[in-house]
């Protein structure tokens, strides 16, 4: 009799799996909708208070740096911004939040932006646009007029407009002492201009002094991993082993998609179920810091997954098979490869943002705003910093590199498993282009440490390092 031929087992994508991928996907269009379906500034808290203190901070730095020395004035055009930049990239959010806000003084800080950056014939519209409108506007309006349309008050009119009339509309900073300057020069009130340049004097001082600290670290780093990546090249060393993780991993690419889909759609319905609680839950700086912290639990669906389905069968312990326990001797070279990864980072970032500003690309305001870090006591400061340094860079390394890149890794390779993992990592924090890019270029960079090193320790070190500085800089900005 003749045999048989077994046919081949077909292998079925699951019906859990298959409602999983809906789930995500149902929730990837949602975040979508939140992130672009109407304005940023709408999905903000207090956002008037928040772009208030953001332009009038980086204008006093400005005003620092156009008093200090000229090659630092250069350094600071090179690679940061100028003065002129600034106003024009503060007018354009002024502008948008002006469509969306009806507070005065958001009106009145756009005039006077206006009113810096050379345009009178916009302040006059805007002028005699308010001279019809109710109280307090036709006020605010002699007030801009004084100061920016000379023609319009004869110079006793500017000269009523003294520090109590300022008080009364404009709380103490950036715009307060500008218009106070500009009032100040017709009537040549010499007594109000030196207030107004000692008060601007005052803000300015720290806030330079803040900024070359954090420059003069981040050359520091960048020196110090240029020399380590000098080394290893002239050496003609890879970059040094440092975890026993060989890639492509144990588990099947299948086995691996299936967990993630899996794993990806509960730690949805939990970011969800988050969200919601947020509109009824506390919105105390505590509370907001709790349930900050809590997001992380959206990961842990798919760690536990990943451990039962991939690495469990595969004999592999968890830590061991995430590239989470150095080899034998990688301690010692984990801080000469974080040297390296974290300045590749830092010159890669620095080339997207100067990229960015050649063609005119700018982070939004929103994108890095952290209200708990700008205003928020001190206790809520450091749980705020420790999530962000600690808990975010090992959830999110564990996951799009150890999970994600490592499945990917098996189907297409490096390069392929590189950019792929790269994209959804870029594409999960919902930024806009400049910050998708530098995100990116991140994931990138620490897909292929993982790749080179056998361990998540360097890109887990790299991102915490790079969220301390994001986190300090605010901070240090932001902060009085």
């Amino acid at each position: 009799m003749d045999s048989v031929p077994t046919p081949v087992e077909r292998q079925h994508v699951g019906v859990l799996t298959i409602l999983s991928a809906v789930v995500l996907v149902l929730f990837l269009a949602f975040m979508a909708w939140l992130q672009y379906g109407g304005s940023r500034v709408e999905e903000m808290v207090e956002p008037e208070r928040a772009l208030a203190l953001i332009v009038g901070r980086t204008m006093d730095l400005d005003e620092g740096i156009e008093r200090g020395p000229a090659w630092e004035r250069a350094v600071y055009r090179l690679l940061l911004s100028d003065r002129a930049s600034d106003v024009a990239e503060a007018l354009g959010w002024y502008e948008e939040l002006a469509a969306a806000s009806f507070d005065p003084a958001v009106d009145l800080h756009l005039a006077i932006l206006e009113g810096e950056s050379g345009r009178p014939a916009s302040v006059r519209r805007r002028v005699d646009e308010w001279a019809r409108r109710p109280d307090p506007m036709p006020a605010l309006a002699r007030l801009v007029a004084a100061a920016y349309l000379p023609e319009s008050l004869d110079t006793g009119d500017a000269a009523t407009l003294d520090d109590e009339t300022l008080a009364e509309v404009l709380e103490p900073g950036w715009f307060r002492d500008r218009i106070a300057v500009r009032l100040a020069v017709r009537p040549g009130d010499a007594e109000l201009l030196d207030r107004a340049n000692a008060s601007q004097a005052a803000r300015s001082r720290p806030l330079l002094n803040r900024s070359r600290a954090m420059i003069v670290v981040e050359l520091v780093l960048l020196v110090a991993g240029g020399l380590v990546l000098v080394r290893l090249v002239l050496r003609g060393d890879r970059l040094a082993r440092i975890g026993a993780v060989v890639l492509p991993p144990p588990w099947r690419g299948r086995v691996g998609a299936g967990v993630l889909i899996r794993g990806g759609a509960l730690g949805a319905i939990t970011l969800v179920a988050l969200y919601f609680f947020t509109f009824t839950g506390s919105d105390r700086p505590f509370a907001r810091v709790a349930l900050g912290v809590a997001t992380n639990a959206a990961f842990l669906p798919v760690l536990l997954l990943a451990r039962r389905r991939l690495l469990e069968p595969s004999g592999v312990p968890f830590a061991e098979g995430l590239g989470l326990m150095p080899a034998a001797g990688g301690m010692r070279r984990l801080l000469f490869v974080f040297l390296a990864v974290l300045s590749l980072g830092q010159l890669g970032g620095v080339a997207i943002d100067l990229a960015g500003r050649r063609v005119g690309l700018t982070a939004h305001w929103t994108e890095w705003f952290d209200r708990d870090l700008a205003w928020g006591p001190p206790l809520v400061v450091g749980l705020t910093v420790l999530d962000t340094v600690v808990l975010t860079p090992v959830f999110e390394e564990i996951v799009f590199r150890g999970l994600v890149f490592a499945t990917l890794r098996r189907r297409f390779g490096v390069p392929g498993a590189a950019l792929l993992s790269a994209g959804i990592f870029a594409i999960a924090h919902g930024y806009g282009v400049l910050g998708f890019a530098a995100v990116f270029w991140s994931g990138l960079l620490w897909a292929w440490a993982y790749e080179r090193t056998g361990s998540l320790l360097p890109s887990i070190a790299s991102h915490a390092a790079d969220n301390l500085m994001a986190s300090l800089s605010v901070v240090l900005a932001l902060r009085v």
